[in-house]
């Protein structure tokens, strides 16, 4: 566009008054107004990226119905109407003031932009085409990717023009249908709403007394006269059949009734099935902190684990001791032959008497020596019986052989009890034992066998919580296949002094003289190869870790 030519619109739109050259403005005839944007540029999607003098200087955008100002900058009409509603305006490109009766319309500008080649706005739909600007308007007309409003007005759908055949013949709800019976024209909504289908007298309809038994079936026209005719029959299947639903009804209330007696049972039972559901949630509860007991006490055993490991290693030169001791026995004897033979020998020389004496001093040095390795040997052996034996979950499996010569041990007075080996309700828990007299005790005494429990002195005690109150079982091991174990049980009385900490290393026993009758022990399969077995178990459930 050449220059000569904006200078000469731009004097003659001076030349008029201002308000006759913006309303001349306004009386141009305008494209269709759905083709314009609401306001600043065109939005359409070019084939060729516009270059920048098609574009607004204010919004950016391909200009659409483009104004020029003084300065020679181009605006969309609706952006300069903008910047001119603003006081004292600038233009935004170089900030010269704006004056509207110096700002006209560029058509050949317009003229440019119009052939500019777009994609369809419908592109996203699917349409391919390609038109300029001036041609959109006749392409959305015949487009079939175009969205348009369904054209029944009550209708308030919109889709693709192609798909508007598809619409008015199955989809669209106020689309024309024909009542199958008269022929009569009406919008299926219409038709559903209203009660043309009850009242078409061509319709096909069923007696409403069907319900009751009557069959007949024929025109809407043709109901009325069986309706009236047929009243009589009608009243007479009603009454049959409310004669049966009264007869029904009897029958439910007397069925109601005896399900009615059974009620009270079964709100006891529903009870009782609460009051076991509760008790199973105790015990889940109580399970599951002494599953978390159990973990800490796991935890608490591996320590415990390594100590006896480390006593275990200090045992170990137990057997080089036993054939030390052994090899100063024999030392001893041999010094003992000698100083035997130098005592039937001797003359009386002073060297000789010299010689036996300092052999009697060494002699009585291998004694002493002897005496404490015996002592030390002794205590170890005890020490690793106690832990090769020892259970620490509370449960002690007593094996006592030679039950005859034990047995008359007793009878003869010579040993009237035996212990067991000490166990434990833990690594760091109570220490007990177990007492039995063969030929029994008190009143048990040649009758019976006597059983009791015993609390030890343990390394933990301070720790635990006194007096002892778990529950203790006793039991005598049948051997025999029918496993006819017997048993008895207590709960330590707490103002028993058997059941205080003990100051002792073990307090007064505690249990059963009557255990068992001799002549039941005897007779029955609890003895095997000379051999009985006592089992004495400690609750340990509700125990608290220390």
């Amino acid at each position: 566009m050449s220059a000569g030519r904006n200078v000469e619109q731009q004097i003659a739109l001076q030349q008029r008054p201002p308000s006759l050259a913006m309303s001349s403005m306004a009386q141009r005839p305008r494209p269709e107004p759905g083709f314009l944007p609401l306001h600043g540029g065109f939005r359409d999607r070019f084939v060729m990226t516009p270059e920048p003098k098609y574009c607004c200087e204010a919004c950016r955008l391909v200009l659409c119905i483009p104004r020029q100002t003084e300065c020679g900058h181009r605006f969309c009409e609706s952006c300069i109407t903008d910047l001119l509603s603003k006081p004292n305006p600038v233009c935004p490109a170089d900030l010269e003031p704006l004056f509207e009766d110096k700002i006209f319309r560029d058509v050949c500008c317009n003229r440019e932009i119009m052939a500019l080649k777009v994609y369809c706005r419908s592109e996203k739909n699917g349409c391919k085409e390609q038109m300029s600007l001036q041609r959109v308007t006749d392409h959305l007309e015949v487009c079939p990717y175009y969205e348009v409003p369904c054209p029944l007005g009550k209708c308030k759908e919109k889709m693709m023009r192609k798909d508007m055949p598809e619409h008015l013949s199955r989809k669209c709800k106020h689309r024309e249908i024909t009542c199958e019976f008269c022929n009569h024209k009406m919008a299926l909504t219409e038709l559903q709403l209203s009660s043309h289908q009850h009242d078409c007298p061509m319709a096909q309809v069923t007696c409403s007394f069907i319900r009751y038994g009557c069959t007949f079936k024929g025109l809407n026209q043709e109901m009325r006269e069986h309706e009236s005719s047929f009243a009589s029959e009608h009243l007479r299947m009603m009454t049959v059949r409310n004669t049966t639903l009264e007869a029904k009804v009897e029958d439910i209330k007397s069925e109601l009734m005896e399900r009615y007696k059974v009620l009270p049972s079964l709100s006891s039972r529903l009870a009782e099935v609460e009051t076991q559901y509760e008790e199973m949630r105790e015990k889940i509860r109580q399970l599951e902190q002494k599953l978390v007991s159990m973990q800490m006490l796991m935890s608490a055993h591996s320590e415990k684990l390594l100590e006896v490991e480390m006593e275990l290693r200090e045992l170990r030169p137990l057997r080089a001791m036993r054939d030390e001791v052994e090899a100063l026995r024999g030392s001893v004897e041999s010094m003992r032959t000698v100083v035997s033979s130098l005592d039937s020998g001797r003359v009386g020389s002073s060297s000789g008497s010299h010689t036996l004496g300092s052999l009697e001093q060494q002699l009585s040095r291998h004694d002493d020596m002897m005496s404490v390795h015996d002592i030390r040997l002794a205590e170890m052996d005890l020490k690793l019986q106690v832990l090769e034996t020892a259970s620490f979950n509370g449960t002690l499996i007593w094996k006592i052989r030679d039950y005859k010569r034990r047995k008359q041990e007793a009878v003869a007075s010579k040993t009237l009890s035996l212990y067991s080996q000490p166990f434990y309700t833990g690594y760091f828990g109570y220490k007990m034992c177990a007492r039995v007299y063969l030929n029994g005790d008190g009143m048990g005494k040649g009758t019976h066998l006597s059983l009791f429990f015993v609390v030890m002195r343990g390394e933990y005690d301070a720790l635990l919580p006194w007096p002892f109150k778990q529950k203790v079982t006793l039991m005598l091991m049948d051997q025999g296949p029918a496993r006819k174990h017997l048993g008895d049980a207590f709960k330590p009385d707490p103002s028993s002094s058997s059941f205080r900490r003990p100051t002792g290393e073990m307090n007064i026993a505690s249990g059963c003289p009557l255990f068992v009758a001799q002549t039941v022990l005897e007779n029955g399969t609890y003895i095997k190869d000379d051999t009985i077995f006592i089992k004495v178990t400690v609750d340990t459930s509700d125990l608290p870790d220390p």
